[in-house]
């Protein structure tokens, strides 16, 4: 049986990873027999966000901590990832990755990578074991990677459809570390064969939940396919 790692980076879209990407991400990976463990790093969220308003709120809050609501308490320690007891790494996307994971949110392409997210990365890729991005998780992606000899092709999403983000920016971003974007609607992945990395736009773009479900869909299939290749 396959067992995938899934990286989280806190519960919520606005401050912590998108739980509809997060939630959908699991109910893929089981629907096709594959185990999981959600991982997350022991680190302070940036800020706290009222999902309402949209207002910082003077609180802390810890990722680990955040990212066991949705994986309903079995959440490790991002430090435990070894990348030789799984099959593959799943990063859901949020703005979570670019606030938590990475600082991309403040500073872009040149913000800091934690370093622990980067080590899981990087160790999966030199296992030749296959990584799956969701929205922003590209982002995080290619910080890791940069720097390396491998040159990802990713995508979060596409200038010819809706967007409430700046897909022209974010995917010139991805090209100052070293990736190879490319533009995908949330119908469409990127599959970069070479390096076993899958990427969906899924909420970078306007879309339904159904939408995204499908989108999520289509990239796990990959990303199993990857598993075997």
């Amino acid at each position: 049986m396959k067992k995938v790692a899934v990286l989280l980076s806190g519960a919520g879209v606005f401050d912590g990873a998108e739980i509809h990407e997060s939630v959908l991400t699991l109910w893929a990976l089981d629907k096709r027999g594959f185990t999981y463990q959600v991982f997350a790093p022991d680190v302070w969220q940036h800020h706290v966000i009222n999902h309402l308003n949209g207002e910082e709120m003077p609180e802390k809050r810890n990722v680990l901590v955040e990212s066991a609501r949705i994986s309903r308490g079995n959440s490790k320690n991002l430090a435990e990832y070894q990348a030789s007891d799984f099959d593959g790494l799943v990063l859901p996307g949020g703005f979570g990755v670019a606030k938590n994971l990475t600082k991309w949110a403040f500073q872009g392409p040149d913000g800091d990578i934690l370093p622990e997210v980067r080590r899981a990365i990087r160790e999966t890729v030199d296992a030749g074991k296959p990584i799956l991005g969701l929205c922003m998780g590209p982002a995080a992606i290619a910080k890791a990677l940069e720097g390396s000899v491998v040159k990802p092709l990713l995508t979060v999403g596409s200038t010819e459809a809706a967007s409430p983000y700046d897909i022209a920016g974010v995917s010139a971003g991805l090209e100052k570390t070293g990736a190879r974007p490319v533009q995908r609607t949330v119908r469409e992945i990127a599959v970069d064969e070479a390096h076993k990395i899958v990427t969906a736009p899924c909420y970078m773009m306007e879309a339904r939940i159904s939408e995204v479900a499908s989108n999520i869909d289509q990239a796990v299939e990959a990303f199993a396919r990857l598993m075997n290749a």
